[in-house]
């Protein structure tokens, strides 16, 4: 059962995708959340006001009670 304890290692391929942790870019630079400053998963290319996923499932949520 030693080899359990390498499971979760750092150093596997992939891992900085699972922990968030990134070496660099991985893609287009991302708009910013207008109501909390996160990024979203919108391009900075994007026109309007971008919310990030957080704030867009809220949004929807208010605008499905004031019925």
């Amino acid at each position: 059962m030693a080899d359990d304890e390498s499971y979760c290692e750092a150093d596997t391929p992939g891992a900085e995708a699972r922990t968030g942790e990134s070496t660099g870019p991985s893609g287009p630079p991302y708009a910013e959340c207008v109501l909390c400053r996160e990024p979203t998963e919108y391009p900075e290319s994007t026109k309007g006001s971008t919310l990030c996923p957080v704030c867009e499932w809220r949004e929807a949520e208010r605008a499905a009670c004031s019925g």
